[in-house]
């Protein structure tokens, strides 16, 4: 692992859809994180979609007019920061797959490159927490399908929130069990999805968690609609959004 840069380097961030949408408070932690550990963020205003949904749907041409967007966006970012695993994996592992050649797979491979999840990142630069301690109950981890079998970041993320005193993650049963959100999976198969969804919830309130933390939008978007919908006692927090010092919603 590499020391604290000691000089600012400027850093496109990917915001990511639903992020943008459903839960901003998360990307402005992305910020104020990265900030802090001197790094000049830059976030540009036209990104859109990543692709994902189209390529998940195998539309892969309207996946394809997508990431040339991006690539083209980021293209003189030193480094790109992804507060997604699933979103981070289609930059880093399905665009190269997507750009094949004579479509732009230089820029492809150049973009992946220099792409991190931002556990993934946070961690490569020894970045330290905003909440030095940590005093808003307990807390348990959801490790997201793409930080475990894409991105490959949930030690990250452990390593991380480490830092933080006070913090002690408690690790749920069958934690590398899908929590039903899987992309087009919840929309395709709603009532598979919503099972899953409460056999998950389940497993994270049997540790006796106060909050549940994660890296993905996604997951936690859908997790939180069915404990909303359930009145259950359990709030949800992104990773950024613990690690910034926000207090739990």
């Amino acid at each position: 692992m590499s020391s604290r840069l000691d000089t600012p380097r400027r850093v496109g961030l990917l915001v990511t859809c639903l992020m943008d949408a459903m839960r901003p408070a998360a990307a402005f932690a992305t910020v104020r994180l990265l900030e802090a550990a001197g790094f000049t963020v830059d976030v540009p205003r036209a990104q859109t979609c990543c692709g994902q949904p189209g390529y998940n749907g195998a539309d892969e041409q309207t996946a394809r007019a997508l990431a040339r967007r991006v690539m083209e966006m980021f293209a003189d970012h030193e480094a790109v920061i992804v507060p997604s695993g699933s979103c981070a994996g289609m930059l880093i592992h399905h665009y190269p797959k997507l750009c094949a050649p004579g479509t732009a797979e230089h820029a492809a491979a150049a973009l992946a490159a220099k792409t991190s999840e931002l556990c993934a990142f946070l961690h490569r630069h020894d970045v330290q927490p905003l909440e030095k301690r940590w005093r808003g109950g307990k807390v348990v981890w959801h490790d997201s399908c793409a930080s475990l079998r894409e991105s490959s970041t949930a030690e990250a993320a452990r390593a991380v929130l480490g830092k933080i005193d006070g913090l002690d993650l408690m690790e749920a049963a069958e934690a590398e069990s899908c929590c039903g959100f899987g992309g087009l999976f919840a929309v395709k198969l709603p009532e598979l999805s919503l099972e899953l969804a409460d056999r998950k919830i389940a497993a994270l309130m049997a540790t006796g968690a106060d909050i549940v933390c994660g890296p993905d939008p996604g997951c936690l978007l859908h997790l939180e609609s069915r404990i909303r919908a359930r009145d259950l006692p359990l709030r949800v927090m992104h990773v950024a959004e613990l690690l910034a010092g926000e207090a739990p919603s």
